[in-house]
This record gives structure tokens, sequence and C-alpha cells, in this order.
């Protein structure tokens, strides 16, 4: 599998702890956020930018410019959204989904068939189709060695009662933040985060090494016989093409989380034109996330009355914690007696 192709950082919110990504995975769902963010947090973003761009306007009118100049920004405070692993779709983590690109593939490959069966049918010629058929059905077996869902899904799953929360953003500067909670269900993204690319000897099976020389000589043997076909090669190269744009087309596609493995369902969001009033309402919706951005965010730390601000949220949290602790105590100890 290729590394991440979008820059993440992957922080766990209960110790801070951040880490780069190298999983092909996580990049695309953070590539393609946009895509499936969902209307709630689409609404907030453009609620930001309008708020963004008013306040420009009026700036740019107090200064003597003409207002109707300023273009509307491209990026405007920060929105956090909160998201869980769907617990219904347990069955679907580290697999690929089957949605309208997976199943491109197929219609794709009768398209091709019927287009190679054409020069068969009409004038007798079967080399395109058994070149065709040949490239397909290598091709599947090229992609369906259990090595690369081994190398895609570098992870371990999130065991039943444990909780864990996990921060996903691009950095300081970034419109999203996206929190995932994996309470009893859901996917490692620290292990995730990794990639199987980074780790010192990857596992790479024997089974894998041998299948995939003997496919490389087929490939090789292929090669060669559609490079002997002189008569209808028109259609060879039609068939190809469509191979090719297909695949550029799915390249290039924005998919959703499910589509990678990742079952997500949107729970909540925050979101504010300044950023440091962002982090203390994430605190405030779920605790740790808030402090968990602040390294990313501010490296050289809030402000002093910023930072009192996010102290006091922590101080209520924990006080909230205690009390909800004492009351389970008082109704245990009710229930024994």
């Amino acid at each position: 599998m290729p590394g991440a192709d979008t820059p993440v950082t992957v922080i766990n919110t209960a110790n801070g702890q951040s880490r780069g990504n190298g999983s092909w995975v996580l990049g695309r769902a953070m590539r393609d956020f946009e895509y499936w963010m969902g209307a709630p947090v689409k609404a907030k973003v453009n609620e930001l930018k309008e708020s963004k761009w008013q306040y420009d306007k009026d700036r740019a009118q107090k200064e003597g410019k003409d207002p109707n100049k300023v273009g509307f920004p491209a990026h405007a405070g920060l929105v956090v959204s909160f998201w869980k692993f769907d617990p219904n779709k347990k069955d679907q983590f580290q697999k690929p989904g089957k949605d309208l690109l997976f199943w491109s593939g197929v219609v794709v490959a009768i398209l091709q068939l019927g287009i190679s069966a054409i020069p068969f049918g009409v004038y007798g010629n079967w080399g395109v189709f058994l070149v065709t058929a040949s490239a397909i059905l290598l091709c599947l077996l090229t992609g369906c060695q259990p090595q690369w869902n081994r190398e895609k899904w570098a992870c371990r799953q999130i065991e039943p009662g444990k909780k864990r929360t996990y921060v996903m953003t691009r950095g300081n500067g970034a419109q999203h933040v996206i929190v995932v909670e994996c309470d009893g269900c859901g996917l490692n993204l620290e292990d995730l985060c990794t990639g199987f690319n980074n780790l010192d000897t990857p596992a790479i099976s024997m089974t894998t090494r041998l299948v995939m020389i003997m496919l490389g000589v087929l490939w090789v043997v292929l090669l060669i016989t559609s490079s002997a076909l002189t008569d209808q090669s028109w259609f060879l190269i039609a068939v190809g093409g469509i191979g090719m744009l297909q695949n550029m087309f799915v390249a290039g596609w924005s998919r959703k989380p499910e589509a990678l493995g990742m079952p997500l369902i949107f729970t909540d969001m925050v979101g504010s034109p300044k950023v440091s009033a962002t982090i203390m309402e994430a605190e405030r919706a779920y605790s740790t996330v808030g402090r968990a951005l602040v390294g990313t965010f501010f490296p050289g730390g809030l402000f002093p009355s910023e930072e009192k601000e996010l102290a006091t949220i922590e101080a209520e949290a924990k006080e909230r914690k205690r009390k909800m602790k004492e009351k389970s105590s008082i109704e245990a100890e009710s229930t024994v007696i």
C-alpha cells in the first residue's frame, strides 16, 4: 500500500500524545472530509466564512476602501466536529465498502469484455477477447491478495468496554478538526496512523512473495502476447483506454469513511471565528479535547486569560465527574442494602 497522500496529525486526548500519519486510509478520509462532512458542518463553515467576510468588508469601509472588492474568504475560524464508530456496522470495520466506485469496476470489466467480443463475433478474431479476459483475471488476482488488507488496516480494534478518543487535523491553520470517539468499538487510530510502511520489519508473507512472482511472469507473457496482435488492434486500444479512464476516476473521486472500512456517525460540532474560543467550546463539549488541541494550534501556549478560562473548564469537568462517581457509589450501596 502507498503511504498517506494528505498530511494528518492524530492526537490521543487521554494523554495528549500526537503522531504523524502514515496511513493511506486516514489520509484519504481527511482529504475527502469536505465531501462527507454533512450538511450541519457545512452550514457552520459557511456561517463562519460569512461572518469573516462581513467583518472584512466593514473594516475595509472604515479604512476608506471599496468593500465590494473584498473577496469571499476560503478559510475562517475553526470547526470541531464529533464522530463515533457505528456500533451497528462492526462487520464493516477494516473491510472495503461496496459503494458506487466499488461496483464501477464490475461494470467497466463487463463493458471491456463486450468491446473485445466484437472482433471475435464479427471477424472471428478471438485474440483481443483472450487478452482482455486474461488481463481482467490477472488484475483481480493481483488485487485480492490478503497482504493488501493487512497493510491497509494495520491496526487493532478497540476492545468492548474500553473507550478511546482521537483527534484528527491537518495541523495549525486548518479549517477542520475531526474528533473520533471509540466507545466500546472502533479502530485504534494510533496503530493505524503509524502505517504499515513505517514498521521496521514489514511482515510480507512468503505466500504473497511467491504469488506476486508468478503473477509478474504471467503479466510479462500477456504483454508479449498482446504485442503480437495486429488485426483489429483498435479494439484492444479502446479496452485499455476505458480501463485507464476508470482508474483515474476511482483514484481521484471522493469517498465516504465507510468505503474505507471506517463507518462513522456524526454526533455534534462546535465552531467559532476565533480559534481559542472554539477550543474552549470543544473542552466544554468533551473533556480533554480542547486541551489536546492547544499544543497544535497554539505551540507557544494560550494567553494567560485564556489559559485561566481553560483551567476553569477542566476543573468544572473534574468536579462533575467526582459528583457522578459519588452518586453512582451511593446508588450501588443503596441497591446492596
